[in-house]
């Protein structure tokens, strides 16, 4: 199926937290300085859990966990949809909402496609949106929940369509390089822009 990378819609949530803490599970950070430095963080910092899916053709979300009027009114009929692992992803009545949805177009733990484990060399909004997204709404230190909100809207709608153009096509290069290496992990980053 020709272009069939760009038909798939793949889909992640991330933790934005208030006072601009990064959980480093889902991002790769690089530093010249020493990572045992001991850093007081609050027990439970006000935060936002924020949900995406992203394919060639846009980004659909941002939405926010608790968020009331959710409306999807992009057409998925002829998108494919890929969700991780996570046990939350894949309760049973996720996966009943997601095959009525999509039926066999469906990549996940329990669809007709099984979606590889612990893949986040190969899941755009790990590799690419949340931590480009994370970079710029903290910019202007947002004050109030509101103001993260409003920023993580803000920044999701400003990303070109050639940005993620290039991203589903940087995600091809991964899926060369995985196959390459017989399944291995990737040992640098590879991303161009």
């Amino acid at each position: 199926m020709v272009d069939f990378h760009k038909r798939i819609l793949f889909s992640d949530e991330a933790h934005f937290w208030l006072n601009g803490y990064v959980n480093k599970q889902n991002c790769r950070i690089w530093s010249e300085a020493n990572p045992q430095v001991y850093v007081e963080t609050p027990l439970h910092p006000e935060k936002l859990t924020v949900w995406c899916a992203l394919w060639a053709g846009g980004i659909i979300g941002p939405y926010f966990k608790n968020d009331e009027g959710h409306n999807n009114n992009h057409d998925v009929q002829e998108l494919w949809f890929q969700q991780d692992g996570a046990t939350s992803h894949t309760a049973r009545a996720a996966i009943v909402l997601l095959k009525d949805t999509f039926g066999d177009r469906l990549i996940s733990r329990f669809g007709p496609v099984n979606c590889p484990p612990r893949s986040c060399d190969l899941t755009p909004l790990d590799y690419f949106l949340w931590g480009y997204v994370k970079l710029l709404v903290y910019a202007d230190e947002p004050q109030t929940l509101d103001h993260l909100k409003d920023n993580i809207r803000r920044v999701i709608a400003d990303i070109r369509p050639q940005i993620l153009e290039k991203v589903i096509e940087n995600w091809t290069s991964r899926l060369d390089y995985i196959r390459a290496s017989r399944g291995s992990h990737m040992p640098e980053i590879i991303f161009k822009m």
